[in-house]
């Protein structure tokens, strides 16, 4: 015999405790515990042959041994398929998450049906929607001719029995997880316990059919996919679908692979017939900009292994507050203190009584250390006056003492930024990289990183970019760097002012 045992679940964390309160030991969540009711067996009760079952014994293969290349289904949507790694992997399952209204499932009916014309048995199952729901999507889309099978179920026990009715299918979509629930659990669907337990059931069918699954999870107010994270842990590949209301294109993150590389992005972009893919994400982002405008500086950023050229506004204006505001878009914000804690004490740049404002265009959010140096260059533009270079694209981590350190895949990055035009980056030395690059290029027979028709400019440390900017002003002259005052031994001092603002002048 079972009896059932209450428990009560934390919604936020998974936790377990054994009564309710307020607040959840393990998260410090507060009125998230929820009561749900798990079966066990009877303590000192024999519950059948299966609680007298003796364990079997398992064959043990050792490192070496021939291991095939998983077979993959590619779904003949390139920027899909370079997320996955080239296609979905047989048994594989693939949680994708994203906010409200984002598109996710509208890319995944994509998917579908782009398979199902292939001649592959693809079923969508939805939760939220019924099967008229789906089909008007569809129609809409253009897709109504292509045969995917489609249903409207929440019970994983009668989804997994009706699945195995036939051959089996080679994609199975999910939308979502958190509208599923099984019977073995008594408790709400949507809660910790059903989630984990209704995703524990799917991704046992499909690592015995073979089928790729896909699972669709809601998201938090913070973006963090709704309930337990064990079921990230469970799953092979977890995705991000990324994008902002006010703008056309999304972006999908992997950000767990185990088939693939991870943070890779595809960029699609919202149209009146679904998503469209984007071959070159970088003319996008750049589409529009203001080149003659004070503040803004081209950032030739990584995203997996693909190259992005996207634009950084900052905007610097004087405080009428006690103390001034720093709004961030895009970027990190503890990041951005740190930027202009080096620019004051390195730089000689004031921007203590200054409002900040700083923005990635295109609703693009970049969090690599390299992109210090464009945030720099746009702040010391936006205070200054001077607009950068519009053929000049910025790259570089700032570190704390000033100087510029080294990033990785510098050699693609100014191969990018010369793919779309630009005459001019400038960059932390590269001298290690660009031998490992020229000599690479040279087994190769073609020219490193098209040097011949793009100038890299370095730059050491900050003062140097800001020597740059001031130069770089109209009527404005070349402002000495404090390290190029030491080394003529002037000390560290500020230059004397000839004509215009020097950058210590600039408040």
């Amino acid at each position: 015999m079972a009896r059932a045992v209450r428990q009560f679940i934390c919604q936020v964390c998974g936790a377990s405790q054994p009564r309710w309160q307020g607040k959840c030991d393990a998260c410090n969540s507060w009125n998230s515990l929820v009561e749900e009711g798990l079966t066990a067996p009877v303590s000192g009760a024999a519950s059948g042959p299966a609680s007298r079952r003796k364990g079997r014994t398992f064959q043990l293969e050792g490192l070496q041994g021939d291991s095939a290349e998983p077979p993959r289904l590619p779904t003949g949507m390139a920027e899909l398929d370079r997320v996955t790694g080239g296609g979905f992997v047989r048994g594989s399952v693939v949680l994708i998450g994203g906010d409200p209204g984002i598109g996710k499932s509208t890319l995944l009916i994509q998917a579908c049906a782009q398979l199902a014309r292939g001649g592959h048995r693809v079923v969508y199952i939805s939760g939220e929607e019924a099967v008229a729901q789906v089909r008007l999507r569809a129609e809409r889309l253009k897709l109504s001719d292509a045969p995917v099978e489609l249903a409207s179920e929440t019970n994983v026990e009668d989804i997994i029995t009706t699945l195995g009715q036939g051959p089996a299918p080679r994609l199975v979509v999910i939308d979502s997880i958190q509208t599923m629930w099984t019977g073995a659990i008594d408790s709400a669907p949507g809660t910790v316990t059903q989630v984990r337990g209704s995703a524990q059931n799917l991704i046992r069918f499909a690592k015995t059919s073979g089928a790729a699954l896909i699972l669709v999870g809601h998201v938090t107010k913070d973006g963090q996919i709704a309930g337990p994270r064990v079921v990230e842990h469970m799953v092979d590949a977890v995705a991000s679908f990324e994008g902002e209301s006010g703008h056309h294109f999304r972006i999908l993150r992997a950000v767990k692979n185990r088939f693939g590389p991870t943070d890779e992005i595809g960029v699609f972009e919202m149209t009146g017939l679904g998503l469209s893919q984007v071959s070159n994400p970088s003319a996008l982002f750049l589409a529009g900009r203001d080149v003659n405008t004070p503040g803004t500086a081209v950032l030739a950023a990584m995203e997996g292994t693909r190259p992005l050229l996207v634009e950084v506004q900052a905007l610097v204006a004087p405080s009428a507050l006690g103390t001034p505001r720093r709004a961030v878009v895009g970027f990190d914000s503890s990041r951005l203190s740190m930027i202009i804690a080096v620019l004051e004490a390195h730089g000689g740049v004031r921007l203590g009584q200054h409002d900040v404002y700083l923005n990635v265009a295109g609703g693009m959010k970049i969090t690599e250390p390299a992109a210090d140096l464009a945030a720099a260059a746009a702040l010391v533009s936006s205070l200054s006056g001077c607009a950068l270079p519009p053929d000049t694209a910025y790259f570089g981590e700032i570190g704390l003492s000033g100087s510029v350190r080294p990033v990785v895949q510098a050699t693609t990055r100014a191969r990018e930024a010369a793919k779309l035009g630009f005459k001019r980056v400038v960059s932390p030395p590269l001298a290690q990289e660009k031998t490992t690059q020229t000599k690479a290029a040279g087994e190769r027979g073609d020219r490193p990183a098209d040097r011949d028709a793009l100038r890299a400019d370095t730059v050491s440390h900050i003062s140097d970019l800001v020597a740059q900017i001031a130069a770089a002003g109209p009527g404005k002259p070349r402002a000495a760097s404090p390290r190029e005052h030491a080394r003529a031994g002037h000390g560290a001092g500020r230059a004397e002012p000839s004509r215009g603002r020097q950058p210590a002048d600039w408040e």
